[in-house]
Formats: structure tokens, C-alpha cells, sequence
């Protein structure tokens, strides 16, 4: 997948880079070239940490498909999203 970068030159020297779609990936480096290599390495990061989350959010299968409480006398189903 392709991604918008913004490179800007620092006054003190340098490079700083950031994801246009993707806040938080954000890097820098000496050169044009490093602070590119970087801005990949940071895209990659922030987007595993994501997955990351993602999966302890999701609930198991088991959970999503159904699940059974129990009210008064009756059954009722209820469906986790």
C-alpha cells in the first residue's frame, strides 16, 4: 500500500517526515533518503501496534457467535459486536 509523506527541511539540518493518513507516524533523519527509510519503518510500527489493539478488542469467536444469559426463567441470545 502507497502513502502520502510530508518531508520538510529543518533549519538546523536535517529532515522530518510524517504520514498524511496515518497520525503518529512521524520521523526524521539526516538525510532525504534516512528520514524516508525511517517514515517506512514508522508506518509499519504504528500499523502493527493497531493490528495489535484491534485483536484484544475483537472477541472470540465463540463470544461474537453467541452467547447465552440467562434473565428470570427464559434463555435469551445476544449477540456481541
Amino acid at each position: 500500500m502507497k502513502y502520502t509523506v510530508v518531508l520538510e527541511p529543518q533549519e538546523e539540518g536535517g529532515f522530518t517526515v510524517q504520514c498524511v493518513e496515518i497520525p503518529g507516524a512521524i520521523s526524521q533523519g539526516e538525510t532525504r533518503q534516512e528520514a524516508l527509510a525511517n517514515i517506512k519503518e514508522a508506518i509499519e510500527l504504528v500499523l502493527e501496534v493497531q493490528r495489535e489493539e484491534l485483536h484484544k478488542k475483537t472477541p472470540s469467536r465463540r463470544e461474537f457467535l453467541r452467547r447465552r444469559i440467562g434473565v428470570g426463567e427464559e434463555q435469551v441470545s445476544v449477540r456481541f459486536h
